[in-house]
């Protein structure tokens, strides 16, 4: 959580990264990406604080307009999804995420209603079921060519909604098993872990490129990714 925090200070993304392939390997699938979305939800309401003024929030909310449609569908899947195959889905989807953002891949400059429908829908479903929204997202932000400090900064509020919009409709639709639960002291542990990332990470945000922290939590999150798909794996193998 405080390497991710202080990744997504500088470059806008990093928390849902790392910390999701990491908890789905301590904490099976369904719990794993639960956890995953109160920490997002946390970093990213206490970041949304820091770097409120350079957001676009227009585009937050076409974002999360977007985003609540893919919420239920995905809450559903996660409920009826083993925990083995949860594993593979976020692992996968992580190393989606490396694949998309170290080939730099941008491709001719798109924008409008559409496009932003359809990144915010993927990254609602994404978020839910994974607990990351970062692979969508930075697919949007390079083909609308978004510039780089306005999108780090309107990245914050949107993690945070979604994951608020994964944890109502997984409650909604009983999405997680409620034992074994994250017990209530884990929010205070989060918020303390996101403020230090935080502390640490503002004065870096000046000296850091961002593409050099993206590359570097790509890095560390697919390590983790790599496990949990070896994880899962074994767990359908009945190993």
């Amino acid at each position: 959580m405080l390497v991710g925090t202080v990744l997504q200070r500088i470059c806008g993304t990093g928390v849902g990264l790392i910390v999701a392939p990491t908890f789905a390997v301590l904490l099976g699938g369904s719990h794993g990406v639960l956890v995953t979305n109160m920490t997002t939800f946390v970093s990213g309401l206490l970041l949304t604080l820091a770097l409120w003024r350079e957001a676009n929030w227009r585009q937050w909310l076409g974002l999360c307009a977007a985003g609540a449609l893919g919420t239920i569908p995905g809450a559903l899947a996660v409920r009826y999804t083993p925990g083995p195959v949860l594993q593979l889905v976020v692992g996968g989807v992580v190393l989606l995420a490396m694949a998309v953002i170290l080939t730099g891949v941008q491709g001719r400059r798109r924008s409008g209603r559409g496009v932003t429908a359809l990144a915010g829908g993927a990254g609602g479903l994404l978020n839910v079921t994974a607990g990351v929204a970062a692979p969508a997202m930075v697919v949007y932000s390079r083909i609308t060519r978004w510039d780089q400090r306005e999108y780090a900064a309107t990245m914050q509020p949107v993690f945070m909604t979604l994951a608020a919009l994964s944890l109502g409709a997984k409650a909604l639709v009983g999405g997680v098993d409620p034992e074994p639960a994250p017990g209530p002291w884990l929010f205070a542990g989060i918020a303390a872990t996101v403020l230090a990332g935080i502390a640490v990470g503002t004065p870096l945000a000046r000296r850091v490129p961002a593409e050099r922290a993206r590359t570097l939590a790509l890095v560390l999150a697919g390590l983790g990714a790599v496990v949990a798909v070896v994880r899962g794996v074994l767990g359908l193998l009945g190993g």
